[in-house]
């Protein structure tokens, strides 16, 4: 199974990363929304996303709006992996098609339960 990892901090892309691999993922990455599109284009599909809110040129709500909006990619499973903590902006992801919302910091355990909420389990 493969998952894109979107975060503008390439500590946490490497975290998540191997946090996956462990889990038995294969991954790709992007700083920020508008490179996620570019790897979605280019990279062909994927079985999950962990998008950050908070990043450069294109934040993590703008990349969950696209993605919800375009067919090739609405029904993807799409988790928040963040450090926005307010209950409002949780809501507000949620109510845009996020399926899940994990807080930083995290643990591989925290991934991998709502990975399985989700029903994306290699």
């Amino acid at each position: 199974m493969r998952a894109l990892i979107v975060d503008d901090s390439r500590a946490i892309r490497g975290i998540i990363k191997k946090m996956l691999g462990e889990i038995g993922f294969e991954t790709i990455e992007a700083a920020h929304g508008t490179e996620a599109i570019e790897r979605l284009r280019d990279g062909g599909p994927v079985d999950v996303m962990l998008v950050d809110w908070n990043m450069p040129e294109m934040n993590g709500f703008d990349f969950l709006c696209y993605v919800r909006g375009n067919p090739d990619y609405k029904n993807v499973p799409l988790m928040m992996v963040t450090s926005e903590t307010e209950m409002a902006q949780m809501a507000r992801a949620l109510e845009a098609g996020a399926n899940e919302y994990v807080m930083k910091p995290f643990t591989k355990e925290a991934i991998a339960d709502k990975l399985a909420l989700l029903g994306v389990v290699p």
